[in-house]
């Protein structure tokens, strides 16, 4: 049952009883929207952060909302347009007026102003009713479909008659082909498929998004206010929208969640590509066969066929490359069922199966009427993706949650990396395509190719190798790491004199990256020309080209059966380079090119570095009505200011920090900072001494008494792998692992991501199966590494996580060059030198995602224990979550924080 909520005057429906934090949480969210500002809100997992975040947001929403179409209908009964249509933040207002103001000429008569004036009045007034028709049509549509079950399975009965049809038509077409076509016209459809097309322009010019022009208005609507909300991954979106489902605004909410095509994607025969980029690119070329716009231009070769048999060559061309699922009406039937009805992707999934349309296009042509749109990071933050989804974000509102990784997140996805042996492939690869097809290709396909060709060949050459040798074998003569502005390693390149950007624009329009593994996969193991001068010309190219492949040499290789079992192709190597170009051509001063080089040529690489990640953030603060970054850990905030809104040019006064503790009881969690160990080991776990022995048989015997007075689950994170190793290495000969195994049995985390989940599941039986039989041994310890596979999103609530450890502070690495020059980037941008500031950020903020894995709801409770006298210093301390940072206690001897931790657990355990 819903309770009905109000807070200062503001109806927040919320389907149970709400905490005080979570009251205060949805008010203050409220009030940022409402202001147009920009809210940092840091609410601990296990407060109820996410039904918060919907039913603050949505009640704004509905209000907002409310105010607009009540302000509109009274404008239109008195025929006066409002200024601004509502749909400004309050920020926007006063800048869009003083722009105005200054495109009026001065000394313009009167009477042309207010002509003007009157005109955009009309203007807005014939909108506005417009909107309103529009409005209420899509209204009554949903209404139709949601009440009346003959109209919403209609369709479903048109698709399978419609099915059955073009099933026995294509099984006519099947039959007629085999009796009368031979097989050398497939294999030309192929040959065609793998051919540029002619590359007419370097202009830029419009791209089409897959929908039939006349259709485009049919898809606008009047402007909704939108809430564009994401999160990292697949599984947090479900969540949220399970969340808004079970939440008072499930019913009316109209909601779509967004993905890419590889999980939206619903054609076998696509899916079955595997890698993004060519799912991406079939795709789009399956949608431009569709309305036939990428018909091969052959050259010669097709002047001379007869016209009738080009048709028919043609249509067959078409029908077997355009995609089924991409049909317009059942599309519109898909994007009505979706927003009558709040589904998650899996759901959207098996609708878009069922309806015979495609999830992905049928989910974006939904975009324009619906109120909550569910997105990842990448599609929202990165401005290409965004305005291929049809995303527009002014006058919008974005919640980006679980963004305590935002700012790397942005770098990721900005940064690009490729290898010597991508380079080497790469130039092979290309160099037998074009001999194959030199014949066919226009002039300027050719220029490009051999421009492409010339970039690789100069890459390789800047890593010390050799384009025409196997770079598996090509030992380097100067190994290390050089950090380069993008100006110096173009010059040191000597690419300098070429346009980058029409060389990227090429690779984007002709999809040369796709030809490309199409006529790799096509002729990669097999002889791809007949018997000529050619063939003992690429004969050298060919076996190149296969002693290139990773784990082999030029002895051809046997096939095997282990083919069957291969992952997904990764696609051609080309697209790393063309990720590489297009991150070089987006950047200058707020990039460097690192040129690693290690030992052998395939094992160095030349990567990308954005250090500002502000310049792609800004856009979206920019355009938006309000933004909200949130996240159960978001301390320490400066880099969030520092890095992010003060770079992208947002005051001081438009920012609103919002922290609330935790529901839990302030008893039922223990923090304690250790300051010395049982032996009176000062813990100090600086680089120089912690591989001290005294110091590893310190960490040994702290865990050998806490796991005597801890029950169930002891999870201990150290700074790094290597750590941890030498650390478990040293106890195993001192005989202490020996000890610690008496008590707990102990479970190490995994170098494999495919094996997490196998460790927590036998690490969750050991628990559970100690606590039943109740012997000697009373749990589990886990040795867990920080910034690691368990560090962050994995739940160890109640007897899975009873006491968490941390050994030392788990700094970056000072000597990284990437680091270096961040550190520098920010002093040299910034006031107050940021940059020394943000080692200590980044290990706090890796800190507190580890220790914040412990508590989980409100009647968990815990201890925490970090190892470092370092931790007493304030304002290491003040970078701690508020909710631990009030309960900690600093312990400078053991004796005293033993005594604590044993009654803690002692009185938690046993409560009577």
């Amino acid at each position: 049952m819903a309770d009905q909520i109000q807070e200062g005057g503001i109806h927040f429906p919320f389907p149970y009883t709400p905490y005080s934090i979570q009251k205060d949480f949805m008010t203050e969210l409220y009030h940022v929207l409402e202001a147009g500002k920009i809210g940092i809100f840091e609410s601990p997992t296990g407060t109820g952060k996410s039904l918060s975040l919907i039913c603050g947001a949505l009640s704004w929403l509905r209000d907002f909302e409310q105010k607009k179409q009540q302000e509109e209908a009274r404008l239109l009964d008195l025929g006066i347009a409002p200024p601004n249509h509502l749909e400004e933040s309050p920020n926007h207002t006063s800048t869009s007026q003083r722009a105005s103001d200054a495109l009026r000429p001065s000394g313009e008569p009167d009477w042309i102003a207010q002509f003007v004036q009157k005109k955009e009045e009309r203007d807005m007034i014939d909108r506005l009713r417009d909107e309103q028709v529009k409005r209420k049509k899509r209204e009554e549509r949903l209404q139709q479909i949601r009440h009346n079950a003959h109209l919403r399975y209609a369709a479903k009965r048109m698709r399978q008659e419609e099915e059955e049809m073009e099933r026995l038509l294509h099984l006519s077409k099947e039959m007629l082909a085999a009796a009368s076509s031979g097989q050398s016209e497939e294999e030309l459809g192929r040959e065609e498929e793998l051919i540029l097309a002619e590359y007419e322009s370097d202009e830029e010019k419009k791209t089409t998004s897959g929908v039939h022009e006349e259709d485009n208005e049919d898809l606008e609507e009047e402007h909704i206010t939108k809430i564009y909300y994401c999160s990292r991954t697949h599984s947090q979106l479900t969540q949220f929208v399970h969340e808004v489902q079970k939440s008072p605004f499930g019913k009316e909410t109209r909601l779509i969640s967004l993905g890419s095509r590889q999980n939206l994607c619903v054609n076998e025969e696509v899916k079955r590509l595997g890698s993004v980029h060519l799912i991406n690119d079939r795709c789009l070329e399956m949608q431009k066969n569709k309305h036939g716009s990428s018909s091969c231009d052959l050259g010669d070769k097709t002047e001379k066929k007869n016209k009738e048999e080009e048709k028919a060559k043609k249509r067959k061309l078409e029908n077997r490359m355009s995609c089924p699922f991409y049909n317009y009406e059942q599309m519109q039937f898909l994007r009505d069922e979706v927003l009558m009805e709040v589904k998650d992707i899996e759901q959207l999934v098996v609708l878009g199966k069922e309806a015979r349309a495609c999830p992905y296009y049928g989910s974006r042509f939904a975009i324009p009427s619906a109120q909550l749109v569910v997105l990842p990071y990448q599609m929202l933050l990165h401005a290409a993706t965004r305005q291929a989804a049809g995303i527009k974000l002014q006058g919008q509102v974005v919640i980006i949650d679980e963004a305590h990784n935002l700012i790397d997140t942005i770098t990721s996805i900005h940064s690009a990396e490729v290898s010597g042996l991508q380079l080497c492939q790469a130039h092979s690869q290309l160099s037998q395509y074009m001999e194959r097809y030199r014949k066919l290709l226009k002039a300027k396909n050719l220029m490009y190719i051999k421009q492409i060709l010339y970039l690789l060949e100069k890459f390789v050459t800047v890593l010390g190798g050799n384009v025409k040798q196997n770079p598996n074998t090509q030992n380097l003569f100067q190994t290390g790491t050089e950090l380069k502005t993008i100006n110096d390693f173009l010059f040191q390149s000597q690419i300098d004199n070429i346009n980058l950007f029409k060389v990227q624009r090429y690779f984007e329009k002709s999809m040369v990256s796709r030809k490309l593994f199409g006529f790799t996969k096509e002729y990669g193991g097999v002889s791809i020309l007949s018997p000529s001068k050619e063939q003992s010309r690429l004969a050298g190219f060919q076996h190149f080209l296969e002693s290139l492949q990773p784990g082999t040499g030029a002895a051809p290789s046997s096939p095997s059966r282990e083919d069957e079992s291969r992952p997904p192709e990764f696609g051609s190597p080309l697209m790393q380079i063309e990720s590489f170009l297009a991150a070089l051509t987006t950047a200058n001063q707020d990039g460097r090119v690192i040129v690693h080089r290690h030992g052998s040529l395939s094992q160095s690489s030349l990567r990308f570095l954005l250090l500002n990640p502000s310049v792609h953030f800004a856009q979206v603060v920019k355009e938006c009505r309000a933004v909200i970054i949130a996240g159960g850990t978001m301390q320490p905030v400066a880099d969030f200011r520092e890095q992010l809104l003060e770079c992208a040019g947002v005051g001081t006064e438009r920012v609103v920090e919002f922290s609330c503790g935790h529901v839990i009881p302030p008893d039922n969690i223990l923090p304690i900072v250790l300051c010395s160990g049982p032996s009176n080991q000062p813990l100090e776990f600086i680089y120089q001494k912690r591989d001290l022995p005294q110091l590893m048989d310190e960490i040994g015997r702290i865990l050998c008494n806490l796991c005597n007075v801890v029950p169930g689950g002891v999870v201990c994170f150290f700074p790094s792998y290597d750590y941890l190793h030498k650390v478990q290495a040293h106890w195993a000969q001192s005989g202490l692992l020996t000890r610690l195994t008496v008590k707990k049995k102990i479970f190490q985390e995994p170098s494999r991501a495919n094996q997490v989940e196998q460790v927590l599941t036998e690490y969750s039986k050991c628990i559970k199966r100690c606590s039943q039989v109740r012997g000697v041994m009373t749990g589990a310890l886990l040795l867990s590494v920080v910034g690691g596979k368990m560090s962050e999103g994995i739940n160890f609530s109640d007897d899975l996580g009873r006491c968490v450890v941390m050994v030392g502070m788990p700094y970056p690495n000072i000597k990284s060059l990437e680091l270096q020059e961040k550190m520098a980037y920010l002093d040299q941008t910034r006031p107050n030198s940021p940059g020394k500031s943000l080692i200590e950020n980044l290990c706090m903020k890796a800190v507190n995602q580890s220790i914040g894995r412990a508590i989980r709801h409100r009647q968990d409770f815990a201890s925490i224990l970090l190892l470092d006298q370092r931790y007493s210093r304030p304002y290491i301390l003040a970078k701690l979550p508020g909710w631990i940072r009030d309960q900690v206690s600093i312990k400078a001897t053991f004796g005293p924080a033993f005594a604590a931790l044993r009654k803690f657990h002692r009185e938690k355990s046993d409560p009577s």
